[in-house]
């Protein structure tokens, strides 16, 4: 593996990706934050060696990089999920590569389902911690010391200062931002009645199919991370109804425009 990550961080070197500060990873309905970057390399995933490709359709699978509040980013538009048949280790190696390409720090979006009824539908939450329930991990299987030891230490898997810069920036750019903790599902299926009211029996404040992988793989290589969710429905096991993907693409939109203007504001105190 590690020679794979060594031939795609050169691949991508040779293309002018040099020094990015940070990384970003957008996920569903969330890519429009690419279009406010600076770019100086746009590469197809299919053009990356060793790169996954996405097989959903609102992911556009791009690598951008450029200048975004006067910082070197790399931003994936568009993700890969366990539900769409990769390993594990498929979908973190994008982050991977962005640590042998210098990258300091990585912010997380997704898009996911409100288990606590005091969020709305629309509002963002900082992730401050979460529940695996993915039944994985990219770290199974033999450790490679080259990445990280054998077993990470994630006590504090989303970094403190990170956290705080994000709030910081939300405060300052005057949006509400909750605070909570994500599960991951392996999807692709919404989850039932009943599980809804276990996830929040565990403590849950909303759930989705990806990040958690990611996150992992962040911790595993001490790349310090920070996430966000955007609430796109109101999971109440009590009133559910069915939801149209249509239906959480145009709340993710909506939405969008604050998480641009947190993610501005956070990058802009880096």
């Amino acid at each position: 593996m590690i020679n794979q990550i060594n031939e795609t961080a050169d691949f991508l070197k040779s293309k002018g990706i040099q020094n990015p500060e940070t990384g970003i990873v957008l996920g569903t309905g969330l890519g429009e934050l690419a279009n406010r970057i600076r770019p100086e390399v746009v590469l197809d995933y299919e053009e990356i060696p060793n790169f996954p490709v996405s097989t959903v359709e609102t992911h556009h699978g791009k690598l951008i990089y450029g200048t975004l509040c006067g910082q070197k980013v790399l931003a994936m538009q568009g993700r890969f999920h366990y539900y769409e048949g990769y390993t594990m280790n498929r979908i973190v190696f994008p982050i991977r590569v962005m640590k042998l390409l210098g990258i300091k720090q990585v912010m997380i979006s997704n898009a996911a389902g409100g288990i606590n009824l005091e969020f709305k539908k629309g509002s963002l939450m900082l992730i401050t911690d979460h529940i695996n329930l993915l039944g994985n991990s990219p770290l199974i299987g033999p450790n490679d010391e080259n990445l990280g030891v054998r077993f990470p230490d994630m006590s504090q898997a989303y970094h403190p200062s990170l956290l705080q810069k994000m709030r910081d920036a939300a405060l300052a750019e005057k949006i509400e931002l909750h605070e909570g903790i994500y599960a991951a599902v392996p999807g692709p299926n919404l989850e039932t009645a009943a599980e809804y009211r276990y996830l929040k029996i565990i403590g849950a404040d909303v759930v989705g199919m990806s990040t958690i992988p990611e996150v992992i793989a962040c911790n595993h290589i001490k790349l310090p991370c920070v996430a966000v969710s955007v609430i796109t429905d109101e999971c109440d096991p009590d009133n559910l109804h069915p939801v149209k993907l249509s239906d959480i693409l145009e709340t993710a939109a909506t939405a969008e425009k604050s998480l641009t203007r947190l993610f501005e504001g956070f990058l802009s105190g880096l």
